[in-house]
C-alpha cells in the first residue's frame, strides 16, 4: 500500500505540476495581446462629466450588431485629445450643455468589421434607419466605409451636445421599426443630443457640417460644437456634423488594434461618476 500510495501521489504530483504550467503558459499568452501606448487613456479619467454612449458597443449601429474589438462600453483617446476634450466640456457646462461622445477610439479589427458588412450586398437590415437613399454598392465609392479610419490612430472621436439636464436615452430593441436618421427629430429613433438636423452616422449629404439646407437651430447647435471644438484645436471632418480629430495627433501614421478594454490600457481606469446609457 506504501508503494501505490507513493506512486499515486508521484503521478498527482506531476499532473499538478503540469497543469500549474499551462495555466501560467494560458495567463502569458492572455497577457501578451496588444495594447495602447502610455499616452492613450479612459476619458472619465480626464473627465467625469462627459457623457457616453458608445453605439459600436450596441446593435444600434449601421451594422446591427455589437462591432468587433469593443469590449466594453469605453470612450478611450490620447491624453491630449481627452484634455482638450475637457477644456471644451468645461465651457458648455457653463451655458447648459454636456458633451456627449458615440466613439473615440477604434481598433482596425472594428473597421475591418465594417469591411466585411459593407461587402455583403444581402444584409441591409439596418438601411431603413442609416442611409435609407444611399444603394449599399456605393458605400466605398461615395467614402461611407474605408479600409482605414482616423479612430484608429486614438485622437478622433464622434461626439454631440445635450442640453441639462439630460434625459436618459431609452436602449435600443433589436428588430424594432427603423425611421429614416434625416426624419424630423420627434420621428427618428429618440436620443437625448439637441437636434442636429439627422441622427448619428447618417449616411447622407444632410449630415455634412455646413449644409445649406439644415438652418436654424438645428445649424446653430452644429456651429456651437464647431466652434468650441475647434478654438481648442479640434478639426470637424465637413461630410460629418459629429466627426472631430484633435491636431496634432501624437500618433499620425498609426493605426492601432488593442481592444477597446480597461485592460488594454497601461492604467485601468476607476468607475465613472457619470455616464449615458445606451
Amino acid at each position: 500500500m506504501t508503494r501505490l500510495s507513493g506512486a499515486v501521489r508521484g503521478v498527482v504530483t506531476t499532473l499538478a505540476t503540469l497543469l500549474a504550467v499551462t495555466t501560467a503558459s494560458a495567463t502569458a499568452r492572455a497577457d501578451t495581446g496588444p495594447k495602447a501606448p502610455a499616452d492613450f487613456v479612459a476619458l472619465r479619467t480626464v473627465d467625469r462629466t462627459i457623457l457616453q454612449e458608445m453605439r459600436y458597443f450596441t446593435p444600434h449601429n449601421f451594422v446591427g450588431e455589437r462591432i468587433d474589438g469593443y469590449q466594453q462600453p469605453l470612450c478611450i483617446l490620447t491624453r491630449p485629445a481627452a484634455q482638450a476634450l475637457h477644456k471644451a466640456q468645461t465651457k458648455l457646462l457653463r451655458q447648459g450643455y454636456t458633451l456627449k461622445v458615440y466613439d473615440c477610439y477604434r481598433p482596425q479589427r472594428a473597421v475591418n468589421h465594417f469591411v466585411r458588412w459593407a461587402e455583403d450586398l444581402d444584409d441591409q437590415a439596418m438601411k431603413g434607419e442609416f442611409y435609407p437613399n444611399v444603394d449599399k454598392t456605393r458605400l466605398f465609392e461615395d467614402g461611407y466605409i474605408a479600409e482605414k479610419s482616423g479612430h484608429s490612430r486614438g485622437s478622433t472621436l464622434d461626439v454631440t451636445l445635450v442640453a441639462l439636464p439630460a434625459r436618459p436615452t431609452r436602449p435600443y430593441a433589436p428588430g424594432e421599426p427603423l425611421a429614416p436618421c434625416f426624419a424630423p427629430q420627434q420621428q427618428r429613433f429618440p436620443d437625448n443630443s439637441v437636434d442636429m438636423g439627422t441622427g448619428y452616422d447618417c449616411f447622407d449629404t444632410l449630415s455634412h457640417t455646413l449644409d445649406p439646407r439644415i438652418q436654424g437651430e438645428q445649424r446653430a447647435n452644429r456651429l456651437l460644437l464647431k466652434s468650441t471644438l475647434e478654438e481648442l484645436g479640434f478639426v470637424n471632418l465637413a461630410e460629418e456634423w459629429w466627426h472631430y480629430t484633435f491636431k496634432p495627433e501624437p500618433h499620425p501614421d498609426t493605426y492601432f488594434d488593442f481592444p477597446v478594454s480597461a485592460k488594454s490600457l497601461t492604467r485601468t481606469p476607476e468607475s465613472p461618476a457619470h455616464s449615458a446609457r445606451p
